[in-house]
Order: structure tokens, then C-alpha cells, then sequence
């Protein structure tokens, strides 16, 4: 997993509130077990009609939030089902910081394991955020994961909280399996002292 950088680019206004994961990636492009490709599918039945083109006037289909790295959304976020497809593919769009409200617990978790970073914050202050977002492309917002501040495009900051051990994962770049590898002198140590002590296991 990458680390996270402090991130300064466009933020997506999406003022919705329950999108939920078949939304995010719907249930047919759950087949793959790949972390990569998905976001061509993101937000699938949203962006495109059922002839495949674009529609026009979804955020993410506009030429100013193409390239969004920050997404601006409405409560309750990720709710739905727990198909970690839902992080895999807004990490793909290129997106890795959703600011809302709320967000399902599941789905919150699940961004921080695949290098997101799920930043809920108060109404009043996600109506600034989404108002900034709404300025395009020329209106861009900064999020400083180690400061633990957003600042938007008129300078204006807003601070937010984070779980601690959480923080660190990301700005480490470190998921389930990477904490795990950095115990690995201590897991080979411990397997060897088994072997040895108990051959017939």
C-alpha cells in the first residue's frame, strides 16, 4: 500500500446522502478479485446509461472533476454491503480522501486498509467543504493527513480528527498484511523455536 501524502487537488462535489456500495461498484464487477481496473467501473450505473455512454452531467463525467482526488459527499456513506470492492475502486478512480458526514462503519474501515482516508466532520463544515468542490477545477483543497487539516481553496482550514494507530497506517503506507511483515524476524523466530521444540507438528 502506498503512504499517504499530504493530498492538494480538485475535490468532487457529491451532496447525495446513503450512496451505498452497490452504488460505489455494482454487484457485477465483484468478480474479480484484483484491486485494479474497478475504477473504470466506479459510481458504474451513475455514469453511464444502459448503452454505455456517459452521462453529461455526472460530477465525475465533467471535465473539471476527471481528475478529483478528494470527494465531497453526503451522510452516511459506504452504506449497504461490505464489499471491500467499494474502497478498491474510488482508490483506482484516483481518489483518496471522502469527506462526509458519516460513513458506514465497514466500509470506514475498510478505506483505511486500502489507503484512503474516510474524514467525517460536521454538516455546517461539509457544506464549506462541498461549496469550495463546487468551484471546479480551479478551486483546489488541500488535506494534510500529519497536520490533520483541510484547507480550501480560499485558505480557509478546518481541522479533523482521526484514530492514532489508524493515522500511522496510512502515512506508513502499512495494510493488515504489511503490519504483519514488519513482525516478520519475530514470526520466523517463533516458527523456528516451534520446529524445534515440537517436530511432530
Amino acid at each position: 500500500m502506498d503512504k499517504f501524502e499530504t493530498i492538494t487537488g480538485v475535490a468532487a462535489p457529491m451532496a447525495m446522502v446513503n450512496i451505498d456500495t452497490d452504488m460505489i461498484i455494482p454487484k457485477q464487477f465483484l468478480k474479480t478479485i484484483k484491486r485494479t481496473g474497478l475504477g473504470a467501473n466506479l459510481f458504474d450505473e451513475m455514469r453511464f446509461d444502459r448503452q454505455g455512454n456517459e452521462v453529461a452531467d455526472f460530477v465525475l463525467n465533467r471535465p473539471q472533476y476527471r481528475s478529483a482526488e478528494i470527494l465531497v459527499a453526503g451522510e452516511n456513506f459506504g452504506c449497504g454491503s461490505s464489499r471491500e470492492h467499494a474502497p478498491w475502486a474510488i482508490k483506482d478512480f484516483g481518489i483518496s480522501c471522502v469527506i462526509a458526514p458519516s460513513f458506514a462503519d465497514i466500509f470506514f474501515n475498510n478505506c483505511f486498509k486500502n489507503g484512503i482516508l474516510p474524514i467525517p466532520l460536521p454538516q455546517e463544515q461539509v457544506d464549506i467543504l462541498m461549496k469550495d468542490a463546487e468551484k471546479g477545477q480551479n478551486a483546489r483543497m488541500t488535506v494534510d493527513l500529519e497536520k490533520q487539516e483541510i484547507t480550501t481553496s480560499d485558505g480557509e482550514v478546518i481541522s479533523f480528527e482521526v484514530d492514532p494507530f489508524k493515522k500511522q497506517c496510512l502515512l506508513d503506507g502499512l495494510d493488515d498484511i504489511g503490519l504483519t511483515m514488519e513482525r516478520s524476524a519475530n514470526i520466523d523466530t517463533f516458527e523456528a523455536k516451534s520446529k524445534a521444540t515440537r517436530p511432530w507438528v
